[in-house]
């Protein structure tokens, strides 16, 4: 007995090496807790009244090349450098022991939180990451508190060591395909990965991998389903014990939902940050 016990702490203690997923109570209770960082993620018109303490962000200032500002001949929503995405963190006042709390600012705008989620822990802060389960909706539908005040924090000082295996390329996936251990996933909804619609420079999906649509991961208020529900879904898309969860989307930010609920469930994960878009326009590799 003393053994199974054991067990069952190590599994706890691997499963909360990543992102959390926290309620609007757990929020309420730590608001005022020195080392917590709340980063509200939308456009400025959105940021009017938010969560007392949230700073405002988006993919433009977190990622290379996002929306509004895109240059169309180059892929989306990047990675940023190192150093670079770690000093715009730090400018949040997020520093290694930091709890940092996300959450969309727009309803149906999941994605680009977990993006965010996803982004803290390439840069190493995984294990200090956290998803708002229902974002801003969820907060303002209890009639919580919000505020006008923008915070004004002090630079933070991260010296947490970035995790680039979390994120990979082209020739990544395509020799990962087959191989046991590993399950690609196709984050887009159905109508792209069967071609019905085009979403890239070509119709279809890359060959062997199984769809499992972002929007499948969370219910009709951005919460997270449970976990029993997640397991059946990446369970009929192949994904055993222990496989490793490689996603893609359209530009890299879809599959982070994916990725955020693989996670929660114990998959290890990876991101396709080129995506379809990359895939796509490489005339020299297959598409299904």
């Amino acid at each position: 007995m003393r053994n199974v016990g054991a067990m069952h702490l190590l599994l706890a203690a691997l499963l909360v090496t990543g992102p959390r997923l926290v309620t609007t109570s757990w929020l309420a209770d730590h608001l005022h807790d020195p080392n917590l960082v709340i980063l509200h993620v939308g456009t400025p018109d959105k940021y009017a009244t938010h969560i007392a303490g949230a700073q405002r962000t988006d993919l433009s200032i977190l990622s290379e090349n996002a929306w509004p500002n895109m240059d169309t001949t180059k892929l989306a929503t990047e990675m940023l450098p190192p150093d670079v995405l770690r000093a715009r963190l730090e400018s949040y006042g997020i520093s290694d022991h930091s709890t940092v709390v996300v959450y969309p600012a727009a309803d149906r705008d999941i994605t680009s939180a977990t993006r965010v989620v996803f982004t803290l822990r390439y840069a190493g802060l995984g294990q200090n990451a956290a998803l708002l389960d229902g974002g801003m909706a969820a907060w303002s539908g209890e009639h919580r508190p919000l505020t006008a005040e923008v915070p004004h924090p002090t630079p933070g000082h991260i010296a947490a060591t970035p995790v680039p295996s979390l994120v990979v390329d082209a020739e990544y996936v395509q020799s990962h395909l087959k191989r046991p251990g590993f399950v690609v996933i196709d984050a887009r909804d159905k109508v792209f990965y069967d071609g019905t619609e085009q979403g890239e420079a070509r119709r279809g999906h890359i060959p062997g991998a199984k769809n499992l649509p972002f929007t499948a991961m969370f219910d009709s208020t951005d919460k997270l389903k449970s976990s029993a529900a997640l397991q059946a879904l990446f369970r009929d898309v192949g994904a055993g014990p222990g496989d490793t969860v490689v996603a893609y989307c359209h530009i890299g930010m879809q599959a982070t939902a994916v990725l955020f609920a693989a996670d929660h469930i114990g998959y290890p994960v990876k991101l396709y940050d080129g995506s379809f878009q990359d895939w796509a326009n490489r005339k020299d590799l297959p598409v299904q």
